[in-house]
């Protein structure tokens, strides 16, 4: 890692440090990098809102993308202080950043009490297999306004 790379992750991790020590949430940080610009950075705010989805990925992709007022982060890079979690990954590939780059593993994160591995087994599961029970409800309402969505001839895609 060059030296470039190592400053950033510095900030991801001294964000992580600063979560944890404030009481905000778990040791996590991260931050959103286009150029030499940090243009959006988190820390796990878990704890502080009482929000599940708060962690420090989504909230520095959400400030970027408020930031520059895109929702892509193409040209960008994400440094975070651990390996995403399997909703931060989907978050990052919805971004469309150029890179991740991580410090700790999800092994790392396991050995102290955060263990997402579950949450990859059951990806890869059939959905009827799977500890919470999802059921598909039919409903022709639902297909009409896809429909409509399909037709709406400003729509954009992303």
């Amino acid at each position: 890692m060059g030296e470039r790379e190592q400053r950033f992750m510095q900030m991801a991790i001294a964000l992580s440090r600063e979560g944890m020590n404030s009481g905000k949430g778990g040791p996590f940080g991260a931050i959103v990098v286009r150029g030499e610009e940090v243009i959006g950075k988190g820390c796990n705010n878990v704890l502080a809102h009482m929000d599940p989805t708060a962690h420090a990925e989504i909230i520095a992709i959400r400030n970027a993308c408020s930031s520059t007022r895109d929702f892509h982060l193409e040209g960008c890079e994400i440094y975070t202080s651990c390996e995403p979690c399997p909703m931060c990954l989907g978050a990052i590939y919805w971004a469309r950043p150029d890179k991740v780059y991580y410090a700790n593993t999800r092994s790392d994160a396991a050995a102290i009490g955060f263990d997402d591995d579950f949450i990859y087994r059951e990806l890869s599961l059939p959905i009827s297999q799977r500890k919470i029970p999802l059921i598909a409800l039919e409903h022709p309402e639902a297909l009409q306004v896809f429909a409509r969505w399909g037709k709406k001839p400003d729509k954009e895609i992303y």
